[in-house]
């Protein structure tokens, strides 16, 4: 068994991917899910699809490297975090569609709790604000929206997860048997869990009107989760995949604590920054949980399984890769993600213009869902090459506006920014990101960090890798950035995006 395996479910796509003991890829497949959008503001998965795109992702994966699953010690799963799923335990069918972390359709339950102050009890309690990023307001929707749904949560026949309890039950048997688990990483991102305690918590699934009865066990990030079932107990289904029978599944994270494990930052102070469909900049705090009055979120970082959980500060930005896709989808300026950084290149600079990509409102640090996206600064001499190249310094100017509330929180101040993710391949991208934030950046040989670090929480579990000091040794830089503004052109630049931000509040009514 000289390979590990991670299961890494975006919001956009699922992928296999195995690693070596070095921690190098040694082959992948992914596949693109539906994006489903009923109506504005609203964003949901098809939970059977992203079941099914798993499967022939893994044999897909397996095929490719001549490999089988004798040959993997271990399997790891990540997701993306807080979208939210119910199904019924013993027909395995979901009730609904997932609603998707992105998703705002709960708005208006966020804003009672802030206004009539049960947002203080989840601030201290949950480590975050009510907000519709997270799943417990979710959950509340489709327990009231959903006819019969509350009654069959309340005898035991509805269960709720978020993504990879779903695939965890499927994977390890579903209506035959399937565990009903999810990990420290995931269950902190409800509203729902308290952090002293990392167990569901009464007043709060109270405030939510949530059974505790449909909610999963809660386990360590690295931990035997359970076995997948034999391909004949499955079958190949219609997507034409399996699972590998009799491997230990042996790691779950949320997608952005798996890539804090996959870029190494297992001491307090280190800190990463996964570009994706979204931003997520993980400070770890160590045993330590602080309470941020800048507009982070106090969050799990990991629990190896034995000793103290580490925690973390978290800035969640809810638009970054997914603007360049709404200028390829929606606006059809360029023809893939790749075509942005060609088309940004046309120009030196966005001669005054700002994109503020507040589709879904601002998260971190402003917390704002009355907000909406803006195009500011636009004059007839704007191009499309214009709008590229403001699309990615928004990718930027979101991360710096996080790092700003990190340094106030902390007192920490980055000597060099860590980052992974799909973004991270745009070059481009990356240099104007140092250039904003006014230090290096620096990019891992391995850029998909999120599966690395599934891969790795399961291979601890395994004993394939003894522990983190191996895992640090594993890291290596593939290429670094440095700052080429002068300060006085960032900070101007800066100067101009919070102006643009100011100009998307208030757009719309919650509440």
């Amino acid at each position: 068994m000289d390979f590990v395996g991670a299961i890494d479910q975006g919001t956009t796509s699922t992928r296999f991917m195995i690693f070596d003991h070095a921690g190098r890829e040694v082959a992948r497949h992914q596949l693109e899910h539906e994006q489903i959008m009923p109506r504005a503001g609203w964003v949901e998965h098809d939970p059977v699809e992203i079941w099914e795109r798993a499967r022939t992702c893994i044999a897909a994966a397996l095929h490719a490297a001549g490999l089988t699953a004798r040959d993997l010690a271990a399997i790891g799963l990540t997701n993306q975090r807080e979208t939210t799923v119910v199904w019924n335990r013993h027909t395995g069918r979901p009730y609904g569609n997932a609603i998707v972390w992105q998703d705002t359709r709960t708005d208006h339950i966020a804003t009672a709790l802030t206004r009539d102050g049960r947002g203080e009890v989840i601030r201290a309690k949950a480590g975050l604000p009510p907000a519709t990023y997270f799943s417990g307001g979710k959950l509340q929707w489709m327990l009231s929206a959903i006819d019969g749904l509350l009654a069959d949560a309340m005898s035991g026949q509805a269960v709720f997860g978020t993504i990879d309890t779903w695939l965890l039950w499927n994977l390890t048997g579903g209506a035959s048997g399937g565990v009903h688990v999810t990990d420290v990483t995931n269950a902190s991102r409800t509203m729902l869990m308290d952090l002293a305690t990392l167990d569901w918590d009464e007043e709060l699934c109270e405030i939510f009107g949530v059974p505790r009865v449909m909610l999963p066990a809660i386990a360590p990030s690295v931990h035997a989760f359970g076995m997948a079932i034999s391909p004949g107990a499955l079958g190949a289904g219609s997507a034409g995949g399996s699972v590998p029978g009799g491997v230990l599944i042996g790691g779950v994270l949320g997608d952005q604590q798996a890539a804090t494990m996959g870029q190494a930052c297992f001491a307090p102070g280190e800190a990463k920054n996964t570009y994706g469909t979204g931003n997520f900049l993980l400070l770890n705090t160590g045993a330590s949980r602080f309470a941020s009055p800048s507009g982070l979120l106090t969050t799990l970082a990991y629990h190896l399984g034995t000793g103290a959980p580490s925690f973390a500060l978290e800035g969640s930005v809810a638009v970054t890769g997914a603007a360049v896709q709404w200028l390829r989808d929606q606006l059809g300026i360029i023809s893939g993600a790749a075509d942005s950084e060609d088309l940004a290149r046309k120009v030196d600079d966005t001669a005054g213009l700002y994109f503020v990509p507040a589709f879904s409102g601002l998260f971190a640090p402003y917390w704002r869902p009355d907000a909406r996206g803006a195009i500011v600064g636009m004059s007839r001499f704007h191009t499309n090459a214009h709008l590229a190249r403001a699309t990615l310094e928004a990718i930027c100017y979101q991360t710096r506006d996080v790092v700003e509330a990190m340094t106030a929180d902390s007192g920490v101040r980055l000597d060099v920014l860590k980052v992974d993710g799909g973004v991270t391949a745009n070059d481009l991208c990356m240099q104007l990101q140092a250039d904003i934030l006014g230090v290096p950046v620096s990019r891992p040989d391995v850029a998909e960090t999120t599966a690395l670090g599934a891969a790795y929480a399961a291979g601890l579990a395994a004993g394939f890798w003894a522990g983190t000091d191996e895992l640090r040794a594993n890291w290596r830089e593939s290429r670094r950035w440095e700052p080429s503004w002068s300060a006085d052109r960032r900070e101007a630049g800066y100067a101009g995006w919070k102006k643009a931000i100011d100009r998307t509040l208030d757009w719309v009514d919650v509440g």
